[in-house]
């Protein structure tokens, strides 16, 4: 078995440019189902044919998924990774027929995302010191995430070439190798107008191209990183809830469908392949709206 998910690795990197994260997580998820098979089998993984797996054993192993207590978005996750597997082998025609063909997933629970409000995202982005180098990044990070609603692996992505402060935009690659152009609103113009004349030249710089946001050591700047930034400033501004870099994506949808944007520019604006990925944001500004009825219509 491990010489096909070899193989699918490799198809994953050279033919679906996945990334370094999306691959450690297929990986991780179809390990978990050959240590299964090796228990269920009681033979090693190398004399474990893809043609021994049915949907039978397939069934089994979600069946075993859920009793350990896993939620259900981590087994729809896993299971997605199997599809993904088996539907390479069945193209590869190690397989005839796709055992999972008759394997259907646990529907996740619809869970609406964190988002803050107007007021606590401007706190959060105006929350870093600007008297040093890194207050500066740390501003200029805050302000893109929020006035482009980036994801964080896009963000760390980005080279200085990358932005037209004239116009107003940023180009991003975005999942699936796609590239897309982004407005750049005029505070996060401005942040990032000045980490790059008095914040970036005082940084440590290393000879690998030109990243746009730099760590300490002059390379370029982990998606784990931004996360620890994000993650200081909402302690600094005391938020009470669980906030991520991409809450601040999340914020960004939701304000300008409050703001009377439509759906499918929002769908353009984050990247989304399908209107259905986006729609989530329109049951937030709903629930809002409710909220805000309930307590203001003397007859709510």
């Amino acid at each position: 078995m491990y010489t096909f998910l070899d193989n699918f690795i490799i198809y994953l990197k050279v033919e679906k440019n996945a990334s370094p994260r999306t691959i450690e997580s297929y990986q991780n998820d179809i390990w978990q189902f050959i240590d299964f098979l090796v228990s269920e089998f009681k033979k090693p993984a190398q004399h474990i044919s893809p043609r021994d797996v049915n949907h039978l054993v397939v069934r089994k192993h979600l069946g075993l998924l859920q009793r350990n207590g896993l939620k259900r978005t981590s087994v729809a996750r896993k299971m997605a990774s199997l599809r993904s597997f088996f539907r390479y082998l069945t193209r590869e025609e190690v397989l005839s027929v796709n055992p999972l063909d008759h394997v259907s997933t646990p529907k996740a629970e619809k869970r609406l995302p964190e988002v803050l409000s107007q007021d606590g995202a401007w706190a959060l982005v105006q929350a870093p010191d600007t008297g040093s180098p890194a207050g500066l990044r740390d501003r200029a990070i805050l302000e893109v995430l929020y006035s482009s609603g980036l994801r964080v692996s896009e963000l760390v992505g980005l080279d200085t070439g990358d932005i037209d402060m004239a116009v107003g935009y940023v180009r991003v690659m975005g999942k699936g190798a796609k590239e897309r152009i982004v407005p750049v609103g005029s505070y996060a113009i401005k942040a990032l107008q000045q980490y790059l004349a008095e914040g970036r030249p005082h940084l440590p710089k290393k000879d690998q191209g030109t990243p746009l946001f730099l760590n300490k050591n002059g390379g370029r700047l982990s998606a784990r990183s931004v996360r620890n930034i994000v993650d200081k400033y909402v302690r600094q501004v005391s938020i009470r809830y669980k906030i991520s870099p991409h809450t601040l994506r999340h914020s960004f949808a939701t304000h300008l469908l409050d703001g009377g944007a439509d759906l499918r520019s929002v769908q353009e604006l984050l990247g989304h392949v399908t209107m259905s990925t986006t729609q989530i944001y329109t049951h937030i500004s709903r629930e809002k709206l409710l909220s805000v009825y309930e307590k203001t219509h003397p007859r709510a």
